[in-house]
């Protein structure tokens, strides 16, 4: 029997929310952290920082969708007409989804030497799949959001 230590989340720092653009959700990184399940590791700056760039590429994939929503008069995502689930938007889901799968592609890939797995071994092979796998679930998440459906296409 092993035991593995991970490093334990500190306290939720005083600037735990990224204020976004007004129409998009704010995030919270504390909220964020528990969807992505990273421990102390990842410290806050860091998480700050994968969260900002992956609003920045979310905010790219969805640029004519919300263009479109504001052109209809709605304001926010939270104004937008749709399904609720556990009392959100589905929409507000996939925008959050979308933007935690592209920030923990991006912590994977930049901290390639640590091992979110937390099973004390460095797994390479782990490591090169999970990012791609993140980004394919952000891209799914987005195409929910746009109402397309998923098409998975291979050159044969």
């Amino acid at each position: 029997m092993s035991f593995i230590a991970s490093a334990p989340v500190s306290d939720a720092p005083a600037d735990d929310t990224i204020a976004n653009d007004g129409f998009w959700p704010d995030l919270s990184l504390v909220a964020a952290r528990e969807a992505m399940r990273l421990d102390g590791t990842v410290t806050g700056p860091r998480l700050r920082h994968a969260l900002i760039a992956a609003v920045i590429e979310t905010a790219r994939d969805v640029r004519d969708w919300k263009a479109a929503r504001q052109g209809e008069g709605y304001a926010t995502l939270a104004d937008v007409p749709g399904d609720k689930v556990d009392g959100n938007s589905v929409a507000s889901q996939c925008y959050l989804r979308a933007v935690y799968c592209y920030a923990k592609a991006d912590l994977v890939e930049r901290m390639s030497d640590f091992d979110l797995a937390a099973t004390g071994q460095k797994r390479a092979e782990w490591l090169d799949t999970t990012p791609d796998e993140q980004r394919r679930n952000a891209a799914w998440a987005i195409t929910a959001l746009l109402g397309r459906p998923r098409t998975t296409v291979e050159l044969i």
